[in-house]
């Protein structure tokens, strides 16, 4: 499988991943709020579990419980495919039937590239903000797909924004939390598709 047919088979996933997830205590009439617990905490104890191999959280005045809801986000939708160039370390690829092996050491530095466009890198600046973005301002970038720091008038483009923003609030701060706790790194020397 190539990298288009694995990026399109990310969207896809994390579509379907997402729309359980948007679904928030009082708004599924089949869902009561002590499954909605169990569940919100099941997904927190998945999502401490996949953090990848040689990536060091620091969770130091980190919400740990939204670092957990974030990797799991982060972690089981496809994030990496394109905030991680390449997605997997040698000999880690899962679709060439490899043990997957995260590449940690590019893990969501950006770069993959989609013809003139390039992933940015997503983690943590010198003050601490993921893509050098206040909480309100990475949820308001993935909410209208406007990055505030580009000029006016510019969307982003392949990112999935419109399928992101729509998730809840907690959920886009759960991400931006769980960044907010992974190793910073410069934006990846070696860009490519």
């Amino acid at each position: 499988m190539n990298a288009a047919h694995r990026i399109c088979l990310a969207f896809a996933l994390a579509a379907a991943s997402a729309a359980p997830y948007a679904a928030g205590p009082g708004q599924d009439s089949d869902m009561d709020a002590a499954s909605a617990l169990s569940d919100t905490n099941s997904r927190a104890m998945r999502g401490r579990e996949i953090v990848p191999p040689g990536v060091i959280l620091n969770l130091k005045g980190k919400q740990r419980n939204l670092v957990w809801q974030g990797s799991y986000i982060v972690n089981t939708t496809g994030c990496i495919d394109c905030h991680t160039h390449p997605t997997y370390s040698p000999g880690g690829d899962p679709f060439q039937g490899q043990p997957e092996r995260v590449n940690a050491e590019q893990y969501m530095s950006g770069g993959r590239q989609f013809g003139p466009f390039t992933a940015p890198n997503l983690t943590p600046d010198n003050a601490g903000r993921p893509a050098g973005l206040t909480r309100d301002e990475f949820v308001q970038t993935l909410r209208t797909g406007h990055n505030p720091h580009d000029p006016a008038g510019q969307i982003l483009q392949v990112m999935p924004w419109p399928a992101v923003g729509k998730m809840t609030t907690r959920d886009l701060y759960a991400i931006y939390e769980y960044l907010r706790a992974i190793p910073s790194l410069p934006d990846n020397p070696h860009p490519g598709p």
